[in-house]
């Protein structure tokens, strides 16, 4: 694990950032096709049971896998980022996986001031990370230059 540090706030909300439109894209197309513009104008928690599939059981799935197969999502991993656990360096557990999804919570309910504590830490932890016993860690390895001429 020489080529890796931990990820901080800026590079982490980049990530966030990335998921955030691939999510909008790939939820909010259907859910405008099957609810119209009523959706995005409406009032309703819970629009019925498309919304519920795709707005709250597609996300936690998807992200669980992710985390799983992974080390991150699909932001994450175009920034080089992995969640590991913080005492191995490996994979989250299903449980820690689970853990750490619903401790997104937790940081955001007070002013979102868990995801910010990423910036305070020394482990660049945020709440949910703490809660779940993990750290995002980015890697620093420099990617040699290939020519395909033998130059």
């Amino acid at each position: 694990m020489n080529n890796y540090q931990y990820a901080g706030f800026w590079v982490r909300f980049g990530a966030v950032l990335i998921d955030l439109i691939i999510l909008a894209i790939v939820i909010g197309v259907p859910l405008s096709l099957i609810y119209g513009k009523e959706y995005w104008l409406g009032e309703k928690l819970i629009y019925g049971t498309w919304d519920f599939l795709l707005s709250y059981a597609f996300p936690f799935i998807a992200t669980i896998w992710f985390w799983r197969r992974s080390f991150g999502t699909p932001g994450k991993m175009a920034l080089k980022l992995k969640i590991v656990d913080a005492g191995t360096g490996n994979k989250l557990t299903v449980a820690q996986s689970i853990g750490r999804y619903f401790a997104y919570i937790l940081s955001a309910l007070p002013l979102c001031l868990g995801f910010i504590w990423v910036g305070i830490d020394s482990r660049k932890q945020g709440w949910h990370d703490k809660l779940a016993g993990s750290v995002v860690i980015r890697d620093t390895a420099a990617t040699p230059v290939e020519f395909k001429n033998g130059a």
